[in-house]
């Protein structure tokens, strides 16, 4: 999907990758890039890129947050065209260090090639490309320094995980035992307040139904917190299925090891599940996933649909 007359294109991604939104308007103006998916789709996301922007280099990136999905091609672009990246002002000591527990890698079992912040962007900042002005609002919920943008003039929203036609991103601070559905709870309600057309969201099509994708996501925040326990299983289950789209298949045991060194598994389990054995839990979990139609099993192979 193309808003030519803003000098917008959005590259809209399988969920492997976050959707990624090229703000390039005029040839004078700086070129910048939100989001750039996962690292085992960035050399599609470069030739993506390099399709729209043919000569132009790519001046600048823009991280919504830093969830593997949606800074996994930083490194592969920076060295491409050594651009610029800006990070939610919340994460640059953690980048600077590259601390993979404070950035959730290993709470979740992805990966994210080390890349090189150059700058950071906080609630308040204003990007310009062209004659659009891109709000940077602070998101917190899905994840506490998550961010969206926002151009009032065009009215379009860039929600990241903060909002999608039909809910919003797993509440990453509740799996680790931290309160998030109340940050949710706010964002939603900050997000009723702007006047909205269009909405570009981290994952599916971008959609035009704002006040009706609200009241979906406020009923679903409502279920969830009314029932952390569906949140936490839901969420094991996601995690599961994100592993399967990058390998594609395993054997149950291949994925019960993996499973072993992704914390946040076991924190989940140790929180709402315990009274079902680990094993017999996740196997119950695959067993869901298969049944929903989102993996296929073929005796004890496990492949991704």
């Amino acid at each position: 999907m193309r808003f030519k007359e803003a000098g917008i294109t959005v590259f809209e991604r399988g969920w492997l990758s976050s959707n990624n939104v090229l703000l390039a308007s005029s040839s004078a103006d700086e070129t910048i890039l939100i989001d750039t998916g996962y690292a085992s789709h960035a050399d599609q996301t470069l030739t993506l890129v390099r399709s729209v922007l043919r000569a132009r280099p790519l001046d600048r990136i823009v991280n919504t947050h830093l969830h593997s999905d949606h800074c996994g091609g930083n490194h592969a672009l920076q060295q491409a065209f050594g651009c610029a990246i800006d990070v939610p002002s919340g994460e640059a000591g953690k980048v600077d260090a590259w601390d993979e527990n404070a950035l959730t890698y290993r709470a979740t079992g992805q990966r994210c090639p080390r890349f090189r912040r150059t700058g950071l962007i906080s609630t308040g900042d204003e990007l310009a490309c062209g004659h659009s002005r891109w709000q940077v609002l602070a998101a917190p919920g899905h994840d506490p320094e998550s961010v969206v943008l926002y151009e009032p003039d065009l009215q379009i929203l860039i929600s990241a995980d903060a909002l999608w036609g039909n809910g919003f991103g797993v509440v990453f601070p509740e799996l680790a035992g931290e309160p998030g559905f109340e940050d949710v709870q706010r964002t939603l309600e900050m997000l009723s307040g702007l006047r909205v057309r269009h909405v570009i969201p981290g994952h599916g099509a971008p959609f035009e139904d704002f006040e009706p994708a609200l009241e979906r996501a406020f009923k679903r925040l409502r279920s969830l917190s009314a029932d952390p326990a569906k949140h936490a299983r839901h969420a094991a289950k996601v995690l599961i299925k994100f592993h399967l789209l990058e390998v594609q298949s395993c054997s149950f045991d291949e994925l019960d090891r993996w499973l072993d060194q992704v914390p946040h598994i076991e924190t989940m389990h140790r929180a709402h599940f315990a009274d079902c054995e680990m094993r017999a839990w996740r196997i119950a979990l695959v067993n869901e996933l298969a049944d929903g139609g989102a993996l296929s099993m073929d005796g004890r192979l496990i492949r991704n649909i």
